[in-house]
């Protein structure tokens, strides 16, 4: 049983690791074992957009391509909001045809992403990553049955710890994003917010990744 890394940037070739490195279509590697692919909002480029999303649809079809994302949503930075909103739908809209996770950047956004997976009919499950918020708002994510990950704000900010002890077991995911710390620090911290081992831990997450993702 390996760590698993819901979401990082970085690809370590650790034998003890199962990560999920994030992909962009107008940067990849094909020597990435696993991967998701998505357009990120803050690299929204409408004059490839017909590309970029005709990328992602062939790397969805593989097996290695086990997510879409990260994709969604940021109120915070100056692209067109309504483009993010038709851009993300662009995205949801492939899942249709071939149906995989969904790693989500959410940045004050949360009302507008349970919005677009309710029109998107789709029944594939929506993990946010790099949650920060306080309960309620994980509460309501949790009500519309999205999974939350969890890595840079829990170990930067301790009142968060106190949300991940309400968070249920089998909605938890792990990650290192671009943050200096290693994921078995992510996991150290976590398992005692829980009050339980790494192990304990590892476990855990491991089985969520094998429901979600079908492993």
């Amino acid at each position: 049983m390996k760590f698993v890394n819901l979401h990082t940037h970085f690809y370590t070739h650790s034998e003890n690791i199962l990560e999920i490195v994030n992909q962009y279509p107008n940067d990849f590697s094909a020597e990435i074992p696993l991967y998701s692919i998505g357009i990120h909002p803050w690299h929204i480029d409408e004059n490839r957009l017909s590309d970029d999303l005709k990328i992602i649809k062939e790397k969805l079809l593989l097996n290695n391509c086990i997510a879409l994302g990260e994709c969604g949503l940021d109120k915070r930075i100056e692209k067109i909001y309504s483009t993010q909103i038709a851009v993300f739908e662009s995205q949801l809209e492939l899942l249709h045809e071939v149906s995989k996770p969904v790693i989500l950047h959410c940045v004050a956004s949360f009302d507008e992403v349970i919005s677009c997976k309710k029109n998107s009919g789709l029944s594939s499950p929506f993990i946010i990553h790099g949650f920060s918020k306080n309960y309620q708002v994980a509460k309501q994510l949790l009500n519309q049955d999205f999974h939350l990950s969890f890595g840079k704000y829990l170990l930067r900010n301790p009142d968060l710890g106190e949300v991940f002890k309400q968070i249920p077991n089998e909605k938890i995911f792990l990650e290192t994003d671009t943050i200096a710390e290693s994921l078995e620090e992510v996991y150290t911290f976590t398992a005692k917010c829980k009050n339980i081992s790494v192990e304990e831990m590892k476990e855990i997450v491991w089985n969520n990744y094998q429901t979600v993702f079908k492993q």
